[in-house]
């Protein structure tokens, strides 16, 4: 009898157990979806974010072509802030060195870091980004100091001047004033690919590609090549021959690239970059 009551004793115990069990489990299942869901939609919403078409370049106020990629094709006048495309630069040096703009002749390297101390002042990104990059490259009479120019650059970036971030990911991707962390690297090139800066884009885009997340990386690459990007041409021309990239993907890539070089290219400008090349 007591064997019997036992046997159906234990049985019972365990039905009940998982009984009271089911409603716990299920609870703990929820939860565990309903987190796993909410980090999912957020990484969802910061790529649609990431991946959006960048916003246009703006134009030369002086020729009304798309302004170029990169800090030395483009020339900041300090001496009243404004910024024009290194061919009017080149026009302007030909014939009467002065301003186009605020009609101040040109100065000399000295005059010239004063004004852009002032501009500085004045909280005024551009200034404050060049200033970045004259300590970063010890120029204009100034020491070299890493870790300076990236302060200024972050002050840069936050005041709206995309291209300082994509200097500041750099710093961190190649231990230039700050300790090498791949982390902050990618955080920076990110701030700065939203913003429409088309080199923080093909940089992401390596960063993807060495990580072997290839379909983020050939997203990168489609962005920056359409942005006139030259080298992404050759990433993704390696990508395709390695089959991570379709034809397809391939001569769209090369269509765009050819229509934003074509925005961007004129006689005056290869004249400059062949000038400045040489000197």
């Amino acid at each position: 009898m007591m064997c019997d009551t036992m046997g159906d004793f234990l049985p019972n115990l365990w039905r009940n157990f998982i009984a009271d069990l089911i409603p716990f489990v299920a609870a703990a299942a929820i939860v565990v979806i309903t987190i796993a869901y909410y980090f999912w939609r957020k990484q969802h919403a910061f790529d649609e974010e990431l991946f959006k078409q960048p916003p246009p370049r703006g134009e030369c106020p002086i020729c009304f072509l798309k302004m170029p990629l990169l800090s030395k094709e483009m020339w900041y006048r300090a001496c009243c802030g404004k910024v024009m495309c290194i061919g009017c630069h080149y026009a302007m040096k030909k014939n009467r060195r002065i301003c186009p703009f605020c009609r101040t002749p040109s100065a000399a390297s000295n005059e010239w870091m004063k004004k852009l101390m002032k501009r500085v002042e004045l909280n005024d990104a551009v200034a404050i980004y060049s200033l970045g990059c004259q300590y970063n490259t010890g120029r204009s009479g100034l020491e070299q100091d890493n870790k300076k120019a990236i302060e200024l650059w972050l002050q840069a970036g936050e005041l709206g001047h995309v291209a300082a971030y994509n200097s500041v990911g750099y710093a961190y991707n190649n231990g230039r004033g700050a300790k090498r962390d791949a982390k902050n690297a990618k955080y920076y090139y990110e701030l700065a690919a939203m913003g429409g800066d088309v080199c923080a884009r093909h940089n992401l885009g390596i960063l993807e590609k060495r990580a072997g997340n290839m379909t983020r990386a050939m997203k990168h690459f489609m962005i920056s090549a359409a942005g006139g990007h030259v080298t992404t041409l050759k990433e993704i021309r390696e990508c395709y021959l390695d089959e991570d990239a379709t034809k397809d993907e391939f001569e769209k890539a090369l269509r765009a690239h050819k229509e934003a070089k074509d925005e961007m290219t004129s006689d005056q400008r290869d004249a400059a970059a062949a000038f400045y090349g040489e000197n």
